[in-house]
């Protein structure tokens, strides 16, 4: 007991403490404290990330790099900086700039956002609401219900109640569909507290009773009205970035971009993970970690290269 508490004395000592997205400290592991531990579909794993920037027509990888962060956020701005640098080594700085950039909702926030701005790429960063906008999954009353049932199910924890975030509100058009894909029905036009309104909107008893995701969404089992949300209405603010990126990534140039990222990126990472065997790191430390993904990328750069000059 005394020696691990010596080690962690000395290693803190050396080092500077490693924070999270939201700056607070993360725990990390005696044994490889570079690491972070990461859920994952198979549970909680102590790990790194690897992420990977290829281009969409060769599929070869451009920048690799392992990171022992929580989540793939604090990776984003670190990995498109080592990119510009490739490529200025290259002689081709310019390329970034002609570029179209797509990156999945594990990467959207509104300081990478932001950052991503200044850097002159046309981006396409998917948020977690992105796929619940889409017109195509509105006639879908099972796609909602059916995607938290799986991700409840891999959990197997208790979550939190659904918020108002959840609720998909158009002010356009005044509706509200539940996390379930179910309309809600306008129980008031204005509701004044101070110098706020909001608007009010309540599920039916028949669609809350029979809800899959009533659990998650309410306290006790629906008995005399459904489940009640609120949004205000006269909250005056300037755009976000995220407000931003919903608006150009929700329109069809926007969605036919972004779905180029499935067939880009997907592949890569198919043939690395199933095809090389490559389904977890089984070094320790950020260096050797690093060397090890970097070299299945190499071996999937070279067999991309050799189908080339065939």
């Amino acid at each position: 007991m005394d020696a691990s508490a010596d080690k962690i004395k000395a290693y803190l000592d050396n080092h500077d403490e490693k924070l999270g997205s939201r700056g607070t400290p993360v725990k990390s592991n005696v044994t490889d404290p570079d690491s972070a531990k990461m859920t994952t579909s198979k549970g909680t794993i102590q790990g790194y990330n690897g992420i990977a920037i290829n281009d969409d027509k060769h599929q070869v990888i451009l920048q690799a790099q392992t990171w022992g962060s929580v989540g793939e956020q604090q990776t984003l701005k670190p990995a498109i900086e080592q990119l510009k640098t490739q490529l200025s080594k290259l002689g081709t700085p310019e390329s970034l700039s002609k570029s179209k950039f797509t990156a999945d909702s594990g990467f959207h926030s509104e300081a990478n956002l932001s950052y991503l701005s200044s850097t002159g790429l046309d981006c396409y960063v998917a948020d977690t609401g992105f796929r619940s906008r889409n017109p195509l999954f509105k006639s879908s009353e099972k796609y909602q219900s059916e995607k938290e049932k799986r991700r409840h199910k891999r959990r197997k924890v208790k979550s939190k109640l659904f918020t108002s975030e959840a609720f998909y509100f158009d002010k356009e058009s005044g509706s509200c569909q539940c996390p379930a894909g179910k309309t809600l029905w306008r129980q008031s036009q204005s509701i004044n507290s101070g110098d706020k309104s909001y608007v009010r909107f309540t599920g039916y008893l028949k669609d809350c009773k029979s809800c899959p995701l009533q659990r998650e969404c309410m306290r006790k089992p629906p008995n005399k009205t459904g489940r009640q949300v609120q949004f205000q209405i006269n909250k005056e603010k300037s755009l976000s970035f995220t407000d931003r990126m919903k608006v150009k990534i929700d329109s069809s140039i926007g969605r036919r971009q972004y779905s180029k990222r499935l067939g880009a990126i997907e592949p890569v990472f198919g043939n690395i993970c199933v095809n090389k065997g490559m389904d977890k790191f089984t070094l320790r430390g950020q260096e050797k970690v690093n060397a090890q993904w970097q070299m299945y990328c190499l071996v999937h750069n070279i067999e991309k290269l050799k189908d080339r000059l065939h």
